[in-house]
């Protein structure tokens, strides 16, 4: 039986309208509230070094005030490993940060600074916090982040949704199929498998036909609908198309 798929709403390009002519509006943290009540399984905040969007006392505002678990993104820096520390959300996920980059470009290199990776996945252990790795869909990477001794991954979609975009369907397969792989690998090494980055109402649903798939996470294209259609019609949206999915996966 192919299991239920939960939605994460990533909120922060709500705050990048808010910085963008400073002030306080338009809230993130109300924009989660509306979010939980349009049907999202959780909400997702980056608070990156840069503070480009999301700000600390978002973070404290959102573990404060809302009921559904609360998804921290964060790199593996000693400041936000304290903050996540001090905040406890329910889980954190770990992503590759620069500061030049517009958004996250890639996975985390788990070859490079094992050490340090496990000892910061330990340390949100110790607090209490589920720790996910936002990494590239290879098996062999799956395999290192079940060495590593993380619980989640989070599987990187970019190159499948910049693929779909500019309707290249070979190339679209092939990263498709290494989504496939990774997710079926690292299910098999009893990993939790989540998914995102770049995924739209129109290319969600091969990915949620995914069965080991059980979490997608989506923020840029659910805001950007919502200039349109508003945030809770937006998410509805998204959420039915990934039912249809997840429908056709179920009756193969």
């Amino acid at each position: 039986m192919t299991p239920p798929l939960r939605l994460g709403v990533n909120i922060d390009h709500v705050a990048t309208l808010r910085n963008a002519r400073g002030g306080f509006y338009p809230d993130p943290v109300r924009a989660a509230h509306e979010a939980i009540m349009a049907g999202a399984d959780g909400i997702t905040a980056h608070l990156r070094e840069d503070r480009r969007h999301i700000r600390d006392e978002d973070i404290e505002r959102l573990k404060r005030q809302i009921l559904t678990p609360l998804n921290f993104e964060m790199a593996t820096t000693d400041e936000m490993v304290a903050i996540a520390r001090r905040v406890r959300p329910h889980a954190a996920c770990l992503v590759p940060e620069k500061r030049e980059e517009r958004t996250t470009e890639g996975g985390l290199d788990l070859r490079s600074s094992p050490e340090r990776l496990a000892a910061v996945i330990g340390a949100l252990n110790e607090a209490g916090i589920r720790v996910s790795l936002f990494v590239e869909p290879d098996p062999e990477v799956m395999s290192a982040a079940h060495r590593l001794g993380a619980p989640v991954v989070e599987l990187h979609t970019g190159a499948y949704a910049e693929a779909f975009i500019a309707g290249d369907e070979p190339r679209t397969t092939t990263e498709l199929d290494r989504i496939r792989r990774a997710a079926a690998h690292g299910a098999s090494l009893g990993l939790e498998i989540h998914a995102g980055h770049g995924l739209t109402e129109e290319n969600v649903g091969r990915v949620a036909a995914i069965p080991e798939i059980v979490e997608l996470n989506i923020g840029h294209a659910l805001i950007g609908a919502a200039v349109f259609v508003g945030l809770a019609d937006a998410i509805r949206a998204m959420r039915a198309a990934m039912e249809r999915g997840r429908g056709s996966a179920a009756a193969s």
